[in-house]
């Protein structure tokens, strides 16, 4: 219908009836669905009693429009990424939802705990202990963890966070207990244990059986925890016995230091020794090979001798007499005459501090015997 129809003396409202000043369209609508839910909740009728139960028809009908809205807003979870939500329904575990939009039914038929399972946790914690052989030393370690069970995490345990700290030191007080000092603080060692088989990094493997400790006692619990790493950043021991500690180790060091000595000087002088051994007895042996050898020659030189002597006794003797001479009058400067001046013997006389030359003194005995035996 136009607002203003032709031949008309007034303008025409188009949401009105067309009889003019009736009611319009949308009032009767409202009015229809009063009247629908007066009659639901309670019937119609007149007068003053008609009127508290259409007052009391609005109010329930405001009521279900509330629970119309709660139903519809509290019927979805919007799970962001890395996070999962655990639902319960009636206080018992119903499903887990992934990341995403998620529908549910209504508190309190069920609720939606929301837990991050991507986020890497960690915890430090500085604790004192006693090692094998009942030395005290102070361990500060870090855990890092992720939730692997979300369900676990928030129900298994009243408080996971604390539980993973109380079991961690639990398997660290384990792993130290069982070490001695010198394994679990490698720069306190001066010498290495006897049988022990040289370790890179001492204290990485310490933490490793540390964690793996740790990681079973959490499955245990039922925590719902994943341990990705376990570090030893400082062992050390306490501040009250430091000086003492020190003390320990410039002694062992000192000790250490002397026994390095020792060791250069033993290196070098048993080689020395044990060549001049070498050297003296291999002199020995040469000096043995050549008595021997001297002995024999001279053995043989004697039988030669006497084979000689038997054939021609006077030459053999006088041939002996005259090398004996020559050796005899060689060293000495001086020569005696047993002639009594009889013969003329002609010695050269040699420097001073010089022996004659041995044949001049050979010829001179010579000349002698063969005057004498001519006498």
């Amino acid at each position: 219908m136009a607002w203003n129809e032709p031949g008309s003396g007034k303008q025409r409202d188009p949401w009105k009836d067309n009889g003019g000043g009736g009611k319009n369209d949308l009032d009767d609508a409202i009015q229809r669905i009063k009247d629908t839910f007066g009659r639901l909740f309670g019937g119609g009728g007149g007068g003053a009693s008609g009127g508290d139960r259409g007052r009391n028809g609005g109010v329930l009908l405001a009521i279900i429009g509330l629970l119309i809205a709660w139903v519809l807003f509290d019927s979805w979870v919007q799970v962001n990424a890395g996070k999962e939500a655990v639902v319960l329904r009636f206080g018992q575990y119903a499903r887990t939802m992934p990341p995403g939009f998620n529908l549910k039914w209504p508190r309190p038929i069920e609720s939606a705990t929301e837990v991050n399972v991507q986020e890497v946790r960690n915890i430090s914690d500085t604790v004192r202990m006693l090692t094998r052989d009942e030395n005290i030393v102070q361990v500060e370690f870090n855990v890092q963890y992720e939730v692997a069970d979300s369900t676990l995490f928030l129900y298994a345990t009243r408080d996971p966070d604390q539980t993973l700290k109380q079991a961690a030191e639990s398997a660290v007080r384990e792993v130290i207990g069982t070490s001695k000092l010198d394994a679990i603080m490698p720069d306190q060692r001066v010498e290495p244990l006897e049988g022990e088989k040289p370790v890179a990094n001492p204290s990485a493997e310490l933490a490793q059986q540390a964690k793996k400790v740790l990681q079973q006692t959490l499955e245990r619990y039922h925590a719902g925890l994943q341990v990705n790493d376990l570090n030893f950043q400082n062992v050390r021991p306490p501040q009250e016995v430091k000086d003492s500690f020190d003390d320990a180790i410039s002694a062992r060091e000192d000790r250490q230091r002397a026994s390095n000595i020792a060791d250069a000087y033993a290196k070098r002088v048993v080689p020395e020794a044990r060549g001049e051994a070498a050297r003296i007895l291999a002199e020995a042996q040469g000096y043995k090979a050549e008595r021997i050898a001297r002995a024999e020659g001279d053995a043989q030189r004697f039988d030669l001798i006497a084979s000689q002597y038997r054939a021609a006794p006077e030459v053999t003797r006088k041939r002996l007499y005259i090398e004996t001479m020559q050796q005899v009058v060689s060293g000495t400067p001086k020569v005696i005459d047993f002639t009594g001046g009889k013969n003329l013997l002609q010695i050269p006389v040699p420097a001073a501090g010089s022996a004659p030359p041995a044949a001049d003194a050979a010829a001179a005995m010579s000349a002698a015997e063969s005057d004498k035996g001519g006498h």
